[in-house]
């Protein structure tokens, strides 16, 4: 599979444009909008993101930014219903089918996760109390055969450090989970000063912000080849 990561783009996502090569997999992990409260916002970017023709499938959270996928759930669903080529997970998973030359290959499948929650932080959207038993719940029902995870903040200790900082911020719950159900890929985004990635032996882990701590372009997407039964990539 060819794959793109992008993240936190804060409608800034047509700076893009030439970075985005095409392929099977495109997965943006949230913050596409920079206040969050316009509609207007919202479906600028949707207009752009539905516009992508050069991936077979593009799945889209929403981040701390985006406040109105929070407080208008019934706005949100019913604008993407519009969208035909949008996956949109707010604690739902999709699974990609493949095909072998003798009929369906299980292990070929690919089973994507994604979930906006993060530890609060001020009055942003998805938030919840660190180490609080809502959050666990939230992380308790990631399936334990996600082979994709997609969230908006990082587990801690996995690229969650922000920029000119020495503190490690990410979630310690999510970590638990990541932990115990070893996904093959986990992308996040949400601490710009992070973006970067890490393989502990049996996760890939992105950081997939293309926005810096100034809120400036400064990290291309990633792109890479990925061979989803033996979970090795090759960067493109």
């Amino acid at each position: 599979m060819k794959v793109t990561l992008i993240s936190d783009t804060h409608s800034k996502h047509r700076q893009l444009n030439g970075d985005l090569p095409g392929g099977d997999l495109l997965i943006h992990a949230g913050d596409f909008m920079n206040s969050g409260y316009s509609p207007y916002e919202a479906e600028e970017f949707f207009n752009w993101f539905d516009k992508i023709n050069t991936y077979d499938t593009k799945v889209l959270i929403a981040g701390n930014h985006d406040r109105l996928m929070e407080s208008d759930p019934e706005w949100a669903s019913g604008i993407l219903t519009g969208y035909k080529t949008i996956e949109y997970l707010q604690d739902e998973q999709i699974t990609l089918y493949y095909d072998g030359p003798n009929g369906d290959w299980p292990e070929d499948n690919v089973r994507i996760y994604g979930s906006p929650w993060q530890p609060e932080f001020c009055d942003w959207a998805f938030n919840l109390p660190r180490n609080g038993e809502e959050m666990k719940a939230r992380w308790d029902a990631i399936p334990d055969n996600t082979d994709i995870l997609v969230t908006h903040g990082p587990p801690f200790g996995y690229q969650d450090i922000p920029g000119g900082q020495s503190i490690r911020v990410g979630c310690e719950m999510l970590r638990y989970r990541v932990d115990e159900i070893k996904p093959k890929i986990h992308v996040f985004g949400h601490i710009h000063g992070g973006h970067g990635y890490y393989y502990n032996g049996h996760t890939h882990f992105f950081n997939a912000s293309v926005l810096d701590e100034r809120y400036n372009y400064a990290n291309v997407p990633f792109n890479f080849e990925w061979d989803q039964a033996t979970n090795e990539i090759k960067w493109l």
